[in-house]
């Protein structure tokens, strides 16, 4: 990836002083512990000694750009004209998310706009895939500029640590429940910690995005759609999702469907608890979805299986179960910068979990791009030309499903003491910055189990499984990549390296690697326990530890993966719509 060398050096566009001004503002507003979250740049391109990484084209190429075209046959007029609202809604979120992830990064992003230096274009393209100036396939250093990614990202002051974060609450114990709270940003003033809620914060972008969401509303044919999307508007206003979040598991296969809110925790390295703007409009594939009838009806029962202890498992019988595969013709935020989901659990309150249950997403023509760009080349390349076969679209639909239900099972809460009737407290808030990874892996593994487990009750073929394990594993090769400061490379490099000191992964001599499909079953039972009951203790220490250990690539598998470097790491979508942040 860093041999590349781009040719031509910057020629200076615009005013080198207001560029430098901007930067310099921004970086002095860092210091004091403050965040920019309105106006925009100037837009004339970067100054000719800014550093970037030299190799940004290769870089670039590690992107698969995908069409995702809204098609609208099918649609009416009216139907269209709803999307189109509702994508116009997303676009505020878009513009909270860059504030959120590097409100720096963003000054730049902005100020290339108008130039067409060949670096500068490239440079504004690798911004955007990051939604920030730090490589998420380089372990988030910087790839302009030499600044390094502070851990809480927009959401706190630069300098802040989680040591001190929890030191402050002990003397401000009044204060924890805001600093700690979803859906605040942090900040200094006086000689204090501040917690601004969002609603504050980002009031410029939620505002209009509430009135987009309202007049969508109005375009609906589906009253409960409708409802859901009032209700998602005043709690944009509000930072209270909850009964809107009610409403969206309410809705009964639903033609088009939204994402939108502050769901995901991955932005935040420093507590792991702040949700960053997230966005998805979404058309229902109606044949795909009828597939996903037999899964609904084992989730119960996968539940009272998983390898835990009753207490620490809440039942889910009588609970919603709702499943949609639909197709994505537009994403925002944090769904549309990194890595690209192709399938999402949501929502992640845990007091939905429990009354509600919760929804499970398939975007099948982002599951369709991945499996094909990406997926399938890899297993040929590092795989056992036998096992490699058994890499298909249907072996890791099957493992998506089963991963996205499973992030809905396990505990709904920790309990940090021993004295299993002790008050509930919150998984993310107990495991801190390692949550998002210990939660990717123990829906990977407990997807796994639950395979096993409908292919032993006759659910599935038991044909199935072997199809199912390899596509798993094809998958692991590919999240690896990302690295260890991303969430999911995180947890598949974990299960990687476990599934291999356990006999059921192995690499042969050739540098290809070989599944033992007897060792496989009992290998993801013991890691699902591992991870469930680090989640049911809300044991911290145990997940930094368990992490620790199994975290760093094997420098074996770092040369077989680079027989691979064609390969894409990942997807760069382009939609039918501008991309517009404000």
């Amino acid at each position: 990836m860093k041999n590349g060398r781009i040719e031509s050096f910057l020629a200076q566009f615009g005013s080198v002083l207001v560029f430098i001004f901007l930067i310099s503002t921004l970086g002095a507003a860092r210091q004091k512990e403050t965040r920019a979250i309105t106006g925009s740049a100037a837009k004339s391109g970067a100054p000719a000694d800014l550093k970037v990484a030299p190799d940004l084209e290769a870089r670039l190429a590690r992107f698969r750009r995908v069409q995702m075209p809204f098609r609208t046959a099918g649609l009416s007029a009216r139907e269209q004209q709803l999307v189109r609202k509702l994508v116009e809604a997303c676009g505020y979120l878009e513009s909270i998310y860059w504030r959120q992830s590097d409100p720096e990064g963003l000054a730049l992003y902005q100020s290339l706009a108008s130039s067409r230096n060949r670096r500068d274009v490239q440079l504004r393209r690798y911004l955007w895939i990051n939604a920030s100036r730090f490589d998420l396939i380089d372990d988030n250093k910087p790839f302009v500029g030499t600044e390094t990614m502070p851990p809480g990202q927009g959401f706190y002051p630069a300098n802040l640590t989680s040591d001190r974060v929890e030191q402050y609450v002990k003397e401000h114990p009044e204060q924890k429940a805001a600093i700690y709270d979803q859906f605040t940003i942090v900040r200094w003033h006086d000689e204090k910690l501040e917690a601004v809620p969002y609603r504050i914060a980002f009031r410029a972008y939620l505002e209009p995005a509430a009135k987009a969401l309202r007049a969508a509303a109005k375009l609906s044919d589906d009253a409960a759609f409708a409802k859901f999307l009032q209700l998602r508007a005043d709690a944009l206003l509000s930072d209270d999702y909850f009964p809107s979040d009610l409403a969206w598991l309410e809705l009964k296969n639903p033609k088009f469907d939204v994402i939108f809110a502050p769901y995901e925790t991955y932005l935040d390295g420093l507590l792991g608890v702040k949700g960053s703007y997230g966005a998805a409009v979404m058309v229902r594939n109606e044949r795909e979805s009828k597939k996903l009838e037999l899964f609904q009806q084992y989730v119960p029962q996968i539940q009272d299986a998983l390898p835990l202890a009753a207490e620490d498992r809440p039942s889910k019988h009588g609970l919603e179960t709702p499943m949609e595969v639909m197709d994505a013709p537009f994403r925002a935020g944090d769904l549309t910068h990194g890595y690209q989901a192709v399938a999402d659990n949501l929502p992640n309150d845990p007091r939905v979990h429990e009354q509600k249950g919760s929804k499970k997403l398939f975007f099948k023509n982002f599951m369709d791009a991945r499996v094909n760009y990406i997926i399938l080349p890899l297993a040929r390349k590092l795989m056992e030309p036998e096992q490699a076969a058994q890499v298909t679209g249907e072996g890791y639909l099957l493992g998506t499903i089963t991963h996205e239900i499973c992030h809905g099972l396990g505990p709904a809460f920790a309990r940090t003491s021993s004295d299993k009737s002790a008050g509930k407290v919150d998984i993310r808030e107990a495991i801190g910055p390692a949550y998002s990874g210990l939660e990717e892996a123990k829906a990977d593994v407990c997807g796994m189990f639950a395979l096993k487990w409908m292919a032993d009750h006759g659910a599935l073929p038991k044909e199935k499984l072997e199809e199912s394990y390899a596509s798993y594993v094809g998958d692991l090769f590919r999240t690896v990549r990302f690295g260890t400061a991303e969430a999911h490379g995180q947890a598949e490099m974990m299960e990687f390296n476990y599934l291999s000191e356990r006999g059921a992964i192995r690499r042969n001599a050739s540098g290809r690697y070989a599944i033992d499909y007897e060792k496989m079953p009992g290998a993801e039972a013991d890691l699902a326990k591992e991870l469930l009951e680090t989640e049911a203790t809300g044991d911290r220490a145990r997940a930094d530890n368990w992490f620790k250990k199994y975290g760093t690539m094997p420098e074996k598998l770092k040369a077989s993966l680079k027989a691979a470097s064609g390969v894409p790491v990942d997807l760069d979508p382009v939609f039918s719509f501008a991309e517009r942040v404000r």
